[in-house]
């Protein structure tokens, strides 16, 4: 059993250094601001909890597997609303989208693209 646990732990850090890389790079490639945000919030979250949840898989004793659960949780309730939070106030202060960009959907009615 602790063969196929390491196992797990070891595909599923693997996993989650691959996501967490995709966010790196979609930070240093996408165009602008609210992109950015989106790639580290997306694929830097689901690369933390699949490395904390290879964390509490392979943990020596229960503490410390609860603790990393609780940072999954923490993870996935926080980021999505940080994130949220964040492109709203930077959309306020006046960082505007990429011009690729399709659709303002927080534009005035008469300046929608």
């Amino acid at each position: 059993m602790s063969d196929i646990a390491t196992l797990i732990s070891a595909a599923l850090l693997l996993i989650g250094a691959l996501f967490a890389l995709v966010a790196a790079i979609g930070l240093l490639r996408l165009p602008d601001l609210y992109t950015r945000m989106h790639a580290a919030s997306k694929a830097g979250t689901m690369g933390s909890c699949l490395m904390l949840v290879a964390l509490a898989i392979n943990a020596p004793d229960v503490g410390t597997m609860s603790r990393a659960l609780a940072g999954v949780v923490f993870f996935l309730l926080t980021t999505p609303v940080s994130a949220h939070l964040l492109a709203k106030a930077a959309y306020s202060v006046g960082y505007r989208l990429h011009s690729s960009s399709v659709m303002d959907d927080m534009a005035p009615s008469d300046d929608k693209q």
